[in-house]
């Protein structure tokens, strides 16, 4: 109900501006186009008002077999920008981690992750997707779109299992919704950032490419990715937990011709789908935001409950609470991240900032992404980080805390 009230004060205010001043400001018109819908509105929490963005499925895709894994069309969430940022673009890949084998996927296509008909609609745009300049200087009226991910391979695959009813069409998925954006007004982008979290993230490293060739040489393009830079790593029982996982989507998926061809040729495909072996042949400027303590690397790839069965790192790895010998470990594996973008840091296109929170998804989140909220060690709040080095605001932005 307060969403609703907000939403119909605030078209009241538009309405009484245009009968007092005659016309709207190109500003007030793009802002009177998003809310005077049911697709946007705001809503309160804690105090504070909320953009909410409902969802838009792309019927087209079907014919064009861009699908879910149960055969659903595709869909994203669009906030359209307004005033200097309406020629402006960022488009954020959701996470939620993947699918490993037939069974597996067959489960989460039950799910929202799975299938565009169970997806939560409308959903909160925080962070870097907020719409207000004192939390999102940089962004707030750009344009941004969050596309749903509902294929369990990081927008990757290109193939399907008839027997178990499962389509495989993460690439397609991606290129479809791009095609859709294109002719709703992002060909016109004279700006655009390519994000993503988590298994997101890593589709943003994959796609970066692919992403920047929609657009003319005078387009500034660029990709980041939040949570993304998952590390071949060794458990805390000598195994690699992740590789193991990862094999596991690369085969269940087909995924060893879809990769980059320029890490397959030298490295097994698994190889290929760690981030590690990859984002040196971006050629995209490519911006790595990730925390070297990421809580779900902790708990899902170096203490997983499988590597764990007598529960003795589940502190650690469930809320941070470590002793002396298993916060050794995570510095190691904190070393590993670092030595692992050594060589990608080298490049001044690029940029990093490798905080040490105990976190995972960054720029989506009010509380780590608003510049008031960094903490001691963090010279810069995250997002004025991330925007001197997409405005080209500093020569070399690399930052580890």
């Amino acid at each position: 109900m307060n969403a609703l009230l907000w939403s119909w004060s605030l078209t009241g205010l538009f309405l009484l501006s245009i009968l007092a001043n005659g016309e709207m400001s190109n500003d007030e018109t793009e802002l009177f186009n998003n809310f005077s819908g049911t697709n946007v509105f705001q809503k309160q929490d804690d105090g504070a008002a909320v953009l909410m963005v409902g969802l838009t499925l792309v019927q087209t895709a079907a014919a064009e077999g861009a699908v879910c894994l149960d055969g659903s069309v595709p869909g994203y969430h669009l906030y359209r920008g307004y005033g200097s940022g309406a020629n402006n673009w960022i488009i954020q890949l959701q996470g939620g981690a993947w699918c490993d084998s037939i069974e597996d996927c067959q489960n989460r296509k039950r799910s929202r992750v799975g299938s565009s008909t169970l997806m939560e609609t409308p959903i909160e745009f925080k962070g870097i997707l907020s719409n207000k300049a004192a939390e999102n200087p940089d962004f707030y009226n750009w344009n941004k779109a969050v596309v749903r991910y509902c294929d369990g391979a990081s927008f990757s695959g290109d193939s399907e299992n008839k027997t178990a009813q499962l389509q495989f069409r993460g690439k397609r998925i991606f290129l479809a919704v791009m095609e859709d954006l294109m002719a709703k007004g992002m060909c016109h982008a004279k700006q655009a950032l390519l994000s993503g979290c988590s298994s997101g993230g890593l589709a943003s490293i994959l796609r970066c490419d692919d992403f920047s060739s929609l657009f003319p040489p005078t387009t500034k393009v660029k990709c980041m990715s939040d949570a993304g830079f998952f590390l071949d790593a060794v458990d805390i029982s000598g195994a690699r937990s992740l590789r193991r996982m990862y094999s596991g989507v690369v085969n269940t998926q087909g995924l060893q011709n879809m990769l980059p061809s320029t890490c397959t040729n030298h490295l097994d495909p698994t190889s290929c789908f760690f981030p590690q072996n990859i984002i040196i042949q971006v050629k995209t400027p490519l911006f790595i935001l990730n925390s070297a303590f990421d809580s779900w690397q902790i708990e899902n790839s170096i203490a997983p409950p499988s590597a764990d069965p007598s529960g003795s790192w589940h502190n650690c790895s469930s809320s941070f609470t470590c002793n002396a010998s298993q916060m050794q470990f995570m510095e190691g594996f904190r070393m590993s991240m670092l030595d692992a973008l050594k060589t990608f840091s080298m490049s001044n296109k690029n940029g990093m900032f490798i905080i040490s929170r105990w976190a995972h998804c960054l720029a989506q989140r009010k509380d780590t992404w608003f510049p008031g909220n960094s903490q001691p060690g963090e010279d810069k709040g995250i997002a004025v980080v991330v925007g001197d080095w997409y405005f080209e605001r500093a020569k070399k932005v690399k930052f580890t805390d």
